[in-house]
């Protein structure tokens, strides 16, 4: 499933980024790699998520989180 998919509140890994080059170095260097485990804080109706990862929140728009597949962890 891809970002935009996920549940307030829940807790998912990253299984993989495809985005485009540019957006995926600068997903990597604010700490959204491949097996980072991410929380969705917010979906908005205009489309933008808001995540928690690695302690810092950041809010993404609907282009980035449709590239970012994830699943969800247990417990």
């Amino acid at each position: 499933m891809t970002l935009t998919e996920g549940k307030i509140g829940c807790v998912y890994q990253v299984e993989r980024l495809q985005v485009k080059e540019n957006v995926t170095r600068r997903l990597e260097a604010l700490g959204v790699n491949e097996q980072t485990k991410i929380t969705i804080l917010n979906n908005k109706r205009n489309g933008s998520t808001i995540i928690r990862v690695r302690g810092t929140r950041l809010a993404l728009g609907r282009l980035i989180t449709d590239g970012i597949f994830i699943k969800e962890v247990q417990g």
